[in-house]
């Protein structure tokens, strides 16, 4: 949930370090932003700055990018272990403040083992449970005198999840790294190696980079990478793993738009047509097809607006392919394990490919036999490697912590899986198949029409609910994922209460909070049927006085019944979350600025959830 980055250059004075890590950080806050610190060895020694706040404030206060040295580190936090105070933020240090370090993920055994090192006689300054790391690397080193050898020990003594950094002024030219299950890169730079959590920090010095697998541990050096396998001590030969990111540094910026959100919402016609482009070769799909045939049982797992794509996913099979599937929410998954078995399928949905509680729901289908298919938005992330087969969405990178193009790029290729397991089945023929494929690559501009289409309108709406402090989303049928996604999005970001139910079972319960003015929104897919039946429940609404608003395509009916309808473009129903989502974020987002609040970087969030 935290980002990490370290540097180490030949020639500080070409690379100004503070200012570098903290360039970096900047593209990692997203995973966190309650506390940020750097950790620089210079001629000096080992210099630590740190404290609560933004980073933004924190520059302002101490002046990160007026460090200079030859290494450092940098953090910026997502509170587990301790509140957000400036002696939990990292980098930790051990009683010398010799070796820093800095960590994400949790440290299971922590507390077992800091008693063991207060009996030492270690002091610790902090409540977290990184600071246990760096106290057992002291204790190590005092009895081996090597670093590095220390470093692996403490490494081999701790449980949990962790992508762990570490400098020391023994040896000021190299950054020591460990991970199993969250995120790490290297980065291969010009007179520079970085090592950092996510991509985005290295592309102002690289497209070169290493994906750091689980039980890898070593260092790196301005101009060397050395690593290991922890578990069988083999050394790893780096260049094997080296691969070039496509990604550019602008794909990665704000390039003048006011928040990452807006642009990132703004970019997914563009995301849409580059994930239609691989789909169209993708030759997997065929292999994937065939296990999903040949499957006894089909599930599928995520978590937050990935499930939401994957139950639109499942509804889809269902009416479309006339298959049974089981949806699951990831965190749940030790209650599926039990009916899961050798002949299954799992399909498991990531934007980071690195959500702890999906791949644990991968781990656990894999040893009960299942075979796994990964859906995911980074190229050789843990998901799709430990799984048999994976398909890939072309978004970029995805700054804004709200997920905006990750869903709709997520759903095109569920939905384009769903419609070729439609056809392979025999559930719907060649004919419809061809109709339905044809609305699907039309993805790029029926998303662009609805995003063109209801962006000034709903400036008008944000102003009516200013008030709101609770909405409805109610939606039927397919429907409902999207108003799932809906109400999340203005939960995230502009902190107004919304529940998203299925329209008919509101008035068992649910209606019951419904009085004058209360927002009710409507998403209504292109169904006649479905259509109809929203019809009844909009007039239920408006009986109470509920202030109805519709997300309805071109030439509804339902224009005229609705208090303040959102026309999106006409086309297959399988294309609904296309067209009815992005009215839906431009009005979270547009809410949350009007609010005062800063949609990339809602309170309590962070992008990559890689902690249980």
């Amino acid at each position: 949930m935290c980002g990490i980055i370290g540097i180490c250059v030949i020639n500080p004075r070409e690379l100004k370090l503070g200012e570098a890590i903290y360039k970096g950080l900047l593209r990692l806050e997203y995973r966190g932003y309650d506390s940020a610190g750097l950790g620089i060895i210079n001629h000096e020694g080992l210099i630590i700055v740190k404290g609560k706040g933004k980073l933004h404030e924190l520059e302002a206060k101490y002046g990160f990018t007026k460090l200079h040295g030859i290494t450092g580190v940098g953090h910026t936090r997502w509170a587990t272990h301790g509140p957000p105070t400036d002696l939990n933020a990292h980098p930790h240090t051990d009683c010398r403040s010799i070796f820093a370090v800095v960590h994400n993920g949790i440290i299971e055994n922590y507390y077992e083992l800091k008693k063991q090192l207060l009996v030492k006689g270690h002091v610790f300054k902090s409540d977290t449970d990184t600071e246990v790391f760096v106290h057992l690397v002291e204790d190590f080193y005092r009895e081996t005198g090597d670093v590095y050898v220390a470093f692996k020990k403490a490494v081999k003594l701790i449980h949990g999840t962790f992508a762990i950094l570490m400098i020391t002024s023994i040896d000021p030219h190299k950054i020591y790294f460990a991970k199993k299950d969250s995120p790490l890169i290297v980065g291969l730079g010009n007179g520079c190696n970085i090592v950092a959590s996510d991509i985005p920090a290295l592309l102002d010095y690289t497209r070169k980079i290493i994906v750091v697998r689980d039980y890898w541990v070593g260092y790196v050096t301005p101009t060397e990478v050395y690593i290991e396998d922890l578990l069988s001590e083999v050394r790893v030969e780096p260049e094997t793993y080296v691969r070039i990111v496509e990604w550019s540094i602008e794909d990665a910026s704000r390039e003048g738009y006011p928040h990452f959100m807006l642009k990132e919402i703004l970019e997914q016609p563009r995301a849409l047509s580059q994930t239609l482009s691989g789909l169209r070769s993708d030759s997997t799909i065929k292999e994937l097809m065939r296990a999903i045939l040949e499957a006894d049982n089909l599930f599928i797992t995520a978590a937050g607006t990935s499930y939401h794509a994957s139950e639109f996913f499942a509804y889809t099979v269902m009416k479309l392919a006339r298959r049974s599937i089981v949806p699951f929410i990831a965190s749940e998954y030790e209650l599926y394990e039990n009916i899961a078995g050798e002949n299954d399928v799992l399909i498991a949905v990531s934007q980071s490919g690195e959500t702890i509680d999906v791949l644990k729901a991968v781990r656990a289908f894999r040893r009960k036999g299942a075979r796994i298919i990964a859906v995911s938005n980074v190229i050789d992330s843990a998901i799709p490697r430990e799984s048999d087969l994976s398909v890939y969405t072309r978004a970029g990178p995805e700054i804004g912590v709200a997920a905006t193009k990750t869903f709709l790029t997520q759903t095109l290729v569920l939905s384009w899986i769903a419609c070729e397991l439609a056809l392979a089945s025999g559930s719907i023929d060649l004919s419809e198949y061809r109709e339905i494929i044809s609305d699907l690559e039309k993805s790029h501009v029926l998303a662009d029409e609805a995003i063109k289409g209801s962006s000034r309108k709903i400036l008008g709406l944000v102003d009516r609910l200013l008030p709101a402090r609770s909405m409805y989303y109610l939606s039927r049928d397919i429907g409902l994922p999207i108003a799932r996604e809906g109400a999340l999005k203005v939960k995230e970001i502009a902190y107004v209460h919304a529940e998203a139910y299925p329209a008919g079972e509101s008035k068992h319960g649910p209606i019951a909070l419904v009085e004058q003015g209360f927002p009710v929104v409507f998403i209504v897919p292109p169904d006649s049927g479905i259509e109809q039946k929203i019809l009844g429940n909009i007039e239920e609404m408006k009986a109470r006085g509920a202030f109805t608003i519709g997300v309805v395509h071109e030439g509804s009916s339902l224009n005229n019944v609705v208090e303040f309808p959102l026309e999106v473009p006409r086309a297959h129903w399988i294309t609904t979350p296309i067209t009815h989502t992005p009215p839906l974020q431009l009005l979270a987002y547009h809410l949350a600025v009007k609010k005062g609040h800063d949609p990339d970087k809602p309170r309590n969030l962070a992008k990559t959830v890689t902690v249980e």
